[in-house]
């Protein structure tokens, strides 16, 4: 290996052990104090309900670790949005756990909480999986309700989406571990089967501090709400369990008994490992972003045998377009190829930027994966669209509208994989977070914004600084530098992959060795719901 490789190797495997210190810090909810006053109630912490809850034997990925990060800072943070979420297996069955930790602000919900919450239930809802909460929250969050409350993706929308789940068939059971209360008091009931722990469960619309102040009632909480009353007298709850780990035993007990479900049909195959060694990708990964690459070398580190069929693959050559397996699955990928190329028609072209050939290119491979009923799995690293007289006057917006416009009406399910930049309208292009992937993972190489950093500060500056002579201020180069390096901090903190986590842009920030667990996990989770739409691109200018 020559010494690029081993600089880029240091660089990356330095950035990784970054994400696992954040992920450290993250996974310890609301701090070793809170955890040590939960688990004196008799409680698990909501990291070890679900990890009890899934089988020891079978992979897991947790969806939006890093939401909240850096967020409500005022409010103390809100660590992992104060619920944990999770893909894995419950007596065999693929599913997803949803648990709030109780040791974030007493489980309540921040604006962010429901977001990731919906975004949960999305999940479940678009591949027909089944769905378990494991409650704990003491509701909304009264500080920030006016960002809560009311609107469409809000808290109530929760409801909303449990009535509809139920009526697509979709299992949904609730287990009460700690307060639901208020309005978070639907849920068990709008579930297919609600459990309640004995002594540490409660569910009531309002607890006794409020009944007293609303009627002048005395009541304690366990009588007014507690697993006694909901199992005997309301029968609001179907089982009552003893402690945290009696209820998860029967959890898995009636998940052990659902029938299997209708599938999609995705072709698998016996999975095999890239021949390839896959570690070679944190050497093969650049440090700077503006850096040249061949994703072909990224692309043979993450299929089966490192094998692929190329689609056209003298033409349109900076989006790479190929039919493979990951982990057996039958996959097309769509990556973006970040060294200079050549096209005998237009000349060099430039990595990372998509050209009106390589559009074309893609709209045509993304309409044949939807035939052949092939998930699609986009490998993003893009600057955006070629731009200049020669690309508006050979029609870069019409290809480009045309690739979109695939991507949108694409009814296979997409998955993308966030490996660099992710700019602009090639972040549309390429699936990202608006034209809903199934999941959609940053590497910690990742950058999203509307442009890079450079170019934008540049830009900013410019506007800054005609803001500042129209009210007749004057700046000379050191204020103009000064100016300059704090609009660049403050855009380059806001490209982070981080930022983009934290507010659920992306599911997560992963180990690129872990992305083939990524797609395949969620393969399988799509295979549950069978298509039921034809592919069709509408109207499109051709």
């Amino acid at each position: 290996m020559d010494l690029t490789f081993n600089k880029r190797e240091d660089y990356n495997k330095l950035q990784l052990s970054k994400l696992r210190n954040k992920l450290n810090e993250v996974y310890l909810g609301g701090g070793k104090k809170r955890i040590e006053a939960h688990k004196n109630k008799g409680k698990l912490t909501a990291r070890e309900r679900i990890d009890y809850l899934l089988d020891d034997n079978k992979p897991s990925i947790e969806i939006g670790a890093l939401v909240g990060d850096e967020m409500y800072q005022e409010h103390g943070g809100c660590p992992s949005g104060g619920v944990v979420i999770k893909i894995g297996y419950v007596s065999g069955k693929q599913c997803i756990v949803v648990a709030n930790d109780a040791t974030v602000k007493a489980g309540a919900w921040f604006p962010i909480t429901g977001k990731k919450n919906l975004r949960a239930q999305e999940i479940a809802m678009e591949n027909k999986l089944p769905i378990i909460y494991l409650v704990d929250s003491a509701g909304v969050y009264l500080p920030m309700q006016d960002e809560i409350f009311p609107d469409k993706e809000h808290f109530g929308r929760i409801f909303r989406n449990n009535a509809i789940m139920s009526s697509m068939g979709i299992t949904q059971i609730a287990a009460v571990m700690g307060s639901c209360v208020a309005g978070g008091a639907y849920l068990p009931i709008m579930s297919d089967e609600a459990l309640i722990v004995d002594k540490t469960g409660s569910i009531f619309l309002a607890g006794s501090y409020l009944v007293k102040a609303a009627i002048g009632e005395d009541i304690d909480n366990e009588t007014l709400g507690g697993a006694t009353t909901h199992c005997e007298i309301s029968g609001v709850t179907d089982y009552k369990a003893k402690d945290d780990q009696d209820c998860l035993n029967r959890i898995k007990s009636v998940m052990s008994k659902i029938g299997d479900y209708d599938k999609a049909g995705f072709n698998r195959i016996e999975s095999s490992k890239p021949s390839l060694d896959e570690k070679e990708i944190y050497g093969i990964l650049p440090i700077s972003r503006a850096e040249q690459y061949d994703m072909y070398e990224i692309i043979k580190r993450l299929v089966d045998n490192s094998e692929f069929d190329e689609y056209k693959a003298d033409y349109g050559k900076t989006i790479i377009t190929a039919y493979a397996r990951i982990d057996g699955w039958a996959v097309g990928i769509v990556a973006n190829q970040r060294k200079i190329v050549k096209s005998v028609k237009d000349g060099m072209q430039f990595g990372g930027v998509i050209y009106s050939d390589s559009a074309d290119k893609a709209t045509r491979f993304i309409a044949n994966c939807n035939q052949k009923k092939i998930p699609l799995v986009f490998l993003q690293d893009v600057t955006g669209f070629m731009v200049g007289s020669k690309s508006e006057h050979g029609g870069i917006i019409k290809d480009g509208a045309k690739m979109v416009n695939a991507v949108s009406n694409s009814v296979v399910p997409k998955f993308t994989i966030v490996i660099g930049n992710s700019y602009g309208a090639g972040n549309y292009a390429m699936c990202g977070k608006a034209y809903d992937p199934r999941l959609i993972a940053a590497w910690p190489s990742a950058q999203l914004a509307v442009m890079g950093g450079e170019q934008a500060a540049k830009v900013l500056l410019q506007i800054q600084e005609a803001t500042l002579k129209s009210k007749g201020v004057e700046i000379d180069e050191v204020k103009k530098e000064e100016l300059l390096k704090e609009i660049t901090d403050k855009y380059t903190a806001q490209t982070s992959p981080y930022y983009a986590a934290s507010r659920l842009w992306t599911d997560g920030i992963i180990d690129p060795l872990d992305t083939r667990k990524w797609i395949s996990l969620g393969i399988e989770a799509a295979d549950h719901a069978p298509i039921e739409k034809q592919f069709n691109l509408g109207v499109i200018q051709v």
